[in-house]
C-alpha cells in the first residue's frame, strides 16, 4: 500500500498534520494535501491519485460537493475516496455513499483505523 499516491483535503492546518503523520506511520510516503475541495481540484488536474480523503465541512467547496464534483469526471469515477469528518450521523453516512465514496471514518481515529479503512478499500478495487 505504501506506493498509493493519496491526496487529503481538510481545512484544519492541524488535522491536516494528524492526517499527513498517520498516513507516514503506516507507510505512505507520496501524499499531498489540499485545504478544500477547490485547492483539491485544481491539484488533480495536475496529476494523478490512488485515493482522495476528504473532510466534509470545509469553506469554498465542502466535502460534498467535491465529492459530487469529483465523481462527475470521467478519469474519477472510481478513484477511492474516503470521508474523514466529525460528521458521524447515520445520514451522513448514507448521504455520503449515495453521493459515491468508499469508506467513512468519524474523527477522531487512530492511525490503526485508517490503515484498516484504506486497505479495505484497496482490497475492493
Amino acid at each position: 500500500m505504501e506506493e498509493k499516491r493519496i491526496l487529503y483535503v481538510d481545512d484544519s492546518p492541524t488535522m491536516r498534520r494528524i492526517i499527513h503523520n498517520s498516513l507516514q506511520k503506516i507507510g505512505m510516503s507520496q501524499i499531498m494535501e489540499a485545504e478544500n475541495g477547490v485547492d483539491a481540484l485544481e491539484i488533480l488536474q495536475k496529476q494523478d491519485f490512488d485515493m482522495m480523503m476528504t473532510d466534509w465541512n470545509m469553506p469554498e467547496m465542502n466535502g460534498k460537493e467535491l465529492v459530487e464534483h469529483v465523481r462527475s469526471i470521467d478519469k474519477y469515477k472510481k478513484m477511492p475516496i474516503l470521508m474523514v469528518t466529525t460528521r458521524g450521523m447515520e445520514e451522513d453516512v448514507v448521504t455520503a455513499i449515495k453521493l459515491g465514496v468508499n469508506g467513512y471514518i468519524v474523527k477522531p481515529f487512530t492511525p490503526e483505523t485508517l490503515e484498516k479503512k484504506m486497505a479495505e478499500i484497496f482490497s475492493q478495487q
